[in-house]
């Protein structure tokens, strides 16, 4: 499966795509960068003065790159095809800066492991100077319809 099948096989649409490239993928890890919009909804009131990126949405980023793509392209193309979703089951993220609008991050994750529909990794997020953003790890079920 090639980057932009995994892409277009996400279960997200605007304005809750939060995958703009896939840099690198095999069965242990993924790398994937995603451009924040200064547009974007939830900018408006956090904060009113000075807005900055909730850290339910770098999870949400975290999430769809490093758990759903990973787990998108560790399935079969016969799963894919079944439209599969991936149930957030457990996350446990540390944050320690901020991200703007406008700013670019890189996502980093790697397989802890993938047994019994269940998928767990150890995620990173990088932003443009590669200075940590956040870490943690994020599991998730795979569930077909």
């Amino acid at each position: 499966m090639t980057k932009k099948e995994i892409i277009k096989a996400l279960p997200y649409s605007e304005p809750f795509l939060f995958v703009d490239d896939i840099r690198s993928i095999d069965e242990n890890r993924v790398e994937g960068n995603y451009t924040f919009r200064k547009e974007s909804f939830f900018y408006k009131g956090h904060f009113k003065d000075g807005p900055v990126t909730p850290g339910v949405i770098l999870t949400e980023v975290m999430a769809q790159i490093g758990l759903v793509c990973l787990g998108i392209y560790l399935l079969d193309k016969e799963e894919v095809e079944l439209k599969p979703k991936i149930a957030l089951t457990s996350n446990r993220i540390d944050f320690y800066l901020p991200v703007y609008p406008g700013e670019k991050v890189k996502v980093e994750s790697e397989k802890i492991y993938f047994r019994f529909n269940k998928l767990k990794c150890s995620v990173r997020m990088l932003n443009d100077k590669n200075e940590m953003v956040c870490r943690g790890e994020i599991a998730g079920m795979i569930v077909n319809e």
